[in-house]
């Protein structure tokens, strides 16, 4: 599948991606790789992220999930 968006990787292993014309973290291991469609993940910031038609779409903010050590 091809991702509309241009997504990037850097060297701290973030992704970040252009989502309209604003730079977006999307994350770190979070973020499933290889992007598929109806993909769907929360950062670690609580922003939530879902590949809808070869797009990523930012839904909004929600409660960040839980780390357990």
């Amino acid at each position: 599948m091809v991702v509309n968006n241009r997504m990037w990787m850097t060297g701290n292993l973030d992704w970040f991606a252009f989502i309209g014309d604003q730079e977006v973290w999307l994350g770190r291991r979070e973020v499933p790789y290889p992007l598929d469609e109806g993909d769907a993940w929360i950062n670690q910031a609580g922003d939530s992220f879902k590949v809808v038609d070869g797009e990523i779409l930012l839904l909004g903010r929600v409660d960040p999930p839980e780390i357990h050590w």
